[in-house]
């Protein structure tokens, strides 16, 4: 009788441990894997942000490297003069000079920190979008799990296989395309 009932519970948990109820064994899990440093570098929409932004800067660059060239010249006129019209001259000046001085800095720290302003506010929006983008993909295409790899790791090991960054990349610069923007840039 101890056998029977040995012989039974042996099968029964033979019987459990084969079950395919469980939702594991109902199917194989589709996954993939996006760089998202690549797809930073590859998308068209992004490359434009950063042209954008390389340009603004630029220009904002020139107003205030005129004002920087015209203090430098003040700055040597004052060390002229200086010499020149003797300690308390240079002591009345120098304040006025080092106040502009200051202004420049200030200036430059404000053009600096508008731009990161900006620039953060759109690529944020990018992201945030590009995110939305990829579930919308992962639910068409039925992924269970899309991963992110690039900066900040989350894997440490997929096969080339699942890496579908390629793949996203072109959809999201065919969709920015089709709504009216410039061709890729060529690398």
């Amino acid at each position: 009788m101890k056998r029977i009932l040995l012989f039974l519970a042996i099968s029964v948990s033979l019987i459990s441990c084969n079950n395919n109820n469980s939702p594991a064994a109902a199917k194989e899990f589709k996954t993939a894997y996006v760089d998202t440093s690549k797809l930073l570098e590859e998308y068209t929409k992004a490359k434009d942000i950063e042209a954008k932004y390389k340009t603004k800067s630029d220009v904002m660059g020139k107003e205030l490297q005129t004002e920087v060239a015209r203090f430098k010249a003040e700055a040597s006129s004052f060390q002229k003069n200086a010499q020149a019209k003797g300690q308390a001259w240079a002591q009345e000046n120098g304040e006025r000079l080092q106040k502009k001085e200051q202004e420049l800095r200030y200036a430059q720290d404000s053009m600096l920190q508008q731009l990161q302003q900006e620039s953060g506010a759109e690529m944020d929006s990018l992201v945030k979008n590009v995110k939305s983008f990829i579930k919308q993909y992962g639910k068409e295409k039925g992924y269970d799990y899309i991963y992110a790899t690039g900066e900040a790791v989350s894997i440490l090991y997929a096969k080339d296989q699942y890496d579908i960054t390629a793949e996203i990349v072109k959809v999201l610069n065919e969709k920015y395309q089709s709504e009216g923007n410039k061709e890729p840039i060529k690398k």
